[in-house]
């Protein structure tokens, strides 16, 4: 005969039932204490943000480029990548105004690399911390170049660790209908663009980018990383990105006007980012190129409301695949997760998106 579990039993049996372990995690102050920014890096994280504003807002004729890499898995080759963007980018700075997209989550439609600050060994070993202490490096030496940085927040509790780095934030289309990632923009120091769903959804991140423009109070973390209820005051500079969808592209003249109609009709400002990539290029590198070559003749011909431009670009053009443990068989600067267009095709577009803007 079994006995009846006792009251106590019975409490300890309602908790964790299918959590396997919890570690420490460290505190953003302790790692912002272990990789602090110099002056150098804060004179450009500053500039990278007042610059986007600027575009965002008008004041600056400049287009707003956000390229590099679908998400980041070996650092050394992000810093040779960078090298190069920084030196482009200063050639074309009268025109462009280029951020290095440095992303280092990757949201997963099932399963897969969830990207280098959540498994930094590449093998399963899920060592955060070291994740975390990585991002934040890598941030700073981009940053030292002179090149701002932008990144895709997905955990809402990764902005403590690195968010002070960065000149502008995204929201990927599988998370732009969270209210938790909209509260999130509503709290983050940079301009935030936000992408439609999947589905091609455009008036949800129109909704989002409204709400992220207002106060919001939600439990999150502070820098000792104790749970606290955070206020903010609202994000004014969150945007739209068209990224296309499942069934096609959404980069076309129409599409765009009527995005910026609906953004005119919630009372916000009218601006768009297109992103070449995803949908707007059915997930082929190669039709990168075609996508920003109709952008550059578009902006050229002064089309209005096109203030940015995003590409998935690496050192090596394409992608490959990552087996688990087996990083040193990779081949060196190319792509783990999307396909990206190869450097020299990249310095090209940056060279045809600078023409477009001085047609204009």
């Amino acid at each position: 005969m079994q006995l009846a579990a006792g009251p106590a039993e019975t409490l300890a049996s309602l908790d964790d039932q299918r959590t396997v372990g919890i570690s420490p995690l460290i505190p953003p102050a302790l790692l912002r204490q272990e990789h602090p920014m110099d002056a150098a890096v804060a004179k450009t994280v500053a500039e990278g943000r007042a610059a986007t504003v600027d575009i965002l807002n008008g004041t600056d004729d400049r287009l707003l480029v956000v390229v590099g890499p679908c998400s980041v898995h070996d650092p050394e080759a992000a810093v040779d990548y960078a090298l190069r963007l920084a030196e482009k980018a200063g050639a074309l700075r009268d025109r462009l105004h280029v951020i290095m997209r440095v992303y280092f989550e990757k949201p997963r439609t099932t399963l897969g690399w969830k990207g280098l600050i959540n498994d930094p060994g590449l093998d399963g070993s899920y060592a955060v911390n070291q994740g975390l202490r990585l991002a934040r490096r890598l941030l700073l030496d981009i940053s030292a170049l002179g090149l701002p940085v932008g990144c895709e927040f997905l955990d809402p509790i990764t902005p403590q660790f690195i968010a002070d780095t960065v000149s502008w934030g995204s929201i990927g289309a599988r998370t732009a209908a969270s209210q938790v990632h909209r509260q999130l923009c509503s709290a983050l120091s940079m301009p935030v663009g936000i992408k439609n769903s999947t589905e091609g959804d455009v008036q949800v991140a129109v909704d989002a980018t409204r709400a992220a423009a207002a106060s919001h109070v939600f439990p999150g973390i502070n820098a000792d990383g104790l749970a606290a209820l955070v206020t903010t005051a609202g994000n004014p500079d969150c945007h739209v990105i068209l990224r296309g969808h499942a069934g096609g592209p959404n980069y076309d003249a129409e599409t765009v006007a009527d995005t910026l109609a609906r953004l005119r009709r919630g009372g916000l400002p009218e601006r768009v980012i297109v992103d070449a990539s995803h949908g707007n290029s059915g997930k082929d590198h190669v039709r990168q190129a075609e996508v920003v070559r109709e952008l550059a003749v578009r902006i050229g011909a002064g089309e209005r409301g096109i203030v940015g431009v995003m590409l998935e670009s690496f050192l090596e053009a394409g992608r490959q695949d990552l087996v688990l443990g087996q990083a040193a068989e990779l081949t060196y600067g190319q792509s783990i997760t999307d396909a990206c267009l190869d450097w020299p095709t990249t310095a090209e577009l940056l060279d045809e998106l600078a023409g477009a803007v001085a047609r204009r």
